[in-house]
């Protein structure tokens, strides 16, 4: 019985800390619904097996929650929000954003750029198509101009995969072999250089069929936390010229 009051105390107050928000409380509430309810699911169909890391995941909910619902409504980037769902809008282009970047553009950038906490775009293509995710840079060498990326690996600053990520790659979506048969296998994943198309559709979740644009893919907590810390001026770290 006490946990069940705990719990209902925590999800009693996930949304009465609004009232800072005034008017825009009923949106706030909105947003932290949408949130919520995808968090959830994601965790209940994909969520840890261990019993204490899922409880810490669930404690952290509310608070990560609230503060990407506070920042949907009150941010200067160059996107709309959808507070229906939680999400961010823009207009989708046509073709994926930055699928041909030239190597000229990432090398010189990273290099100078690359840090702890960065967020960064990374171009993921499967059978089904291309789509751009968020991440984060957790570790940066510059002695062999390398970066390793939160849940990504290690990518050069050319963009590239590093050979050892490229091969688990490779081996965990079945590349020669006869059980190669997942359409969302990962066939390639490829580090960009951050612009404001490319940031934009990867909030957006825009996604691209071989010949046609796909159906936006709901973003994770994760990347929707990672969305409230681009630095849109210049995709630096703030404090960054």
């Amino acid at each position: 019985m006490a946990s069940d009051g705990h719990t209902s105390s925590t999800q009693s107050g996930f949304f009465s800390n609004s009232g800072e928000l005034g008017g825009a409380q009923p949106q706030f509430t909105e947003i932290c619904t949408a949130l919520y309810e995808r968090e959830l699911l994601l965790i209940a169909h994909k969520g840890p097996s261990n019993v204490s890391i899922l409880r810490r995941r669930l404690a952290g909910l509310p608070h990560h929650i609230r503060s990407v619902a506070r920042y949907l409504i009150d941010n200067n980037s160059p996107l709309d929000i959808d507070p229906h769902n939680g999400s961010w809008f823009i207009k989708q282009p046509g073709k994926c954003p930055g699928h041909s970047q030239p190597i000229d553009k990432k090398r010189p950038w990273y290099g100078q750029y690359a840090d702890y906490g960065l967020v960064i775009p990374i171009c993921i293509t499967t059978l089904e198509g291309m789509h751009i995710e968020l991440d984060s840079i957790d570790s940066v060498n510059h002695a062999t101009n390398t970066l390793h990326t939160n849940k990504h690996g290690w990518f050069s600053f050319d963009g590239e995969m590093a050979h050892r990520e490229a091969e688990t790659s490779q081996h965990k979506a079945g590349f020669g072999t006869s059980s190669f048969t997942d359409a969302n296998a990962v066939l390639k994943r490829q580090l960009l250089k951050p612009t404001t198309a490319i940031m934009a559709s990867a909030c957006s979740g825009h996604m691209w069929r071989h010949k046609s644009k796909g159906a936006p893919r709901a973003l994770s907590l994760r990347e929707m936390r990672l969305s409230t810390h681009i630095n849109w001026k210049n995709f630096t770290l703030k404090g960054q010229a």
